[in-house]
């Protein structure tokens, strides 16, 4: 679909009305990540999608399109495990209905161990990632080496 009218089922827009939006231009993701009304991100797994997801309290659910995105969301989602990666068939690498409803069932699902200890690596992330001071420390440590190239 080229348009996001051509995406939607016929109707859709009229069926949310007053309790969902559905727009098709940008927006400011982290505002929306940090609604308390939004309680899962289903993300292309972008790097700015990415760490906006991991600085909101929202789950995240992977659905890679094309290079970097598959390496991005396969490292967050095996090694950081801080989300899940919808799974897509081994004949034509397509992903199903059935499939996004597994991956977002996983990190929404409160009685699950596996459940638990996503939202739990995802919040020692976030904490971290907000932790006062970090970004500071980081930019000053690059203007050390930078000096120190000059010398």
């Amino acid at each position: 679909a080229e348009t996001l009218e051509e995406a939607l089922p016929e109707g859709f827009e009229e069926r949310v009305r007053g309790r969902g939006v559905v727009y098709g231009g940008w927006v400011q993701q982290q505002q929306i990540l940090n609604h308390p009304s939004v309680g899962c991100f289903l993300s292309h797994g972008g790097s700015a999608s990415i760490w906006e997801s991991l600085a909101s309290a929202c789950q995240i659910v992977f659905v890679p399109h094309f290079g970097p995105q598959f390496i991005d969301s396969q490292y967050m989602t095996e090694n950081l495990k801080v989300a899940v990666t919808v799974e897509r068939r081994d004949e034509d690498g397509w992903f199903t209905r059935e499939s996004v409803c597994k991956a977002v069932k996983l990190v929404m699902d409160e009685g699950s161990e596996f459940g638990e200890e996503i939202r739990a690596n995802h919040h020692k992330w976030k904490e971290f990632l907000l932790s006062e001071g970090l970004e500071f420390s980081y930019l000053n440590n690059l203007i050390l080496k930078l000096q120190d190239m000059l010398k």
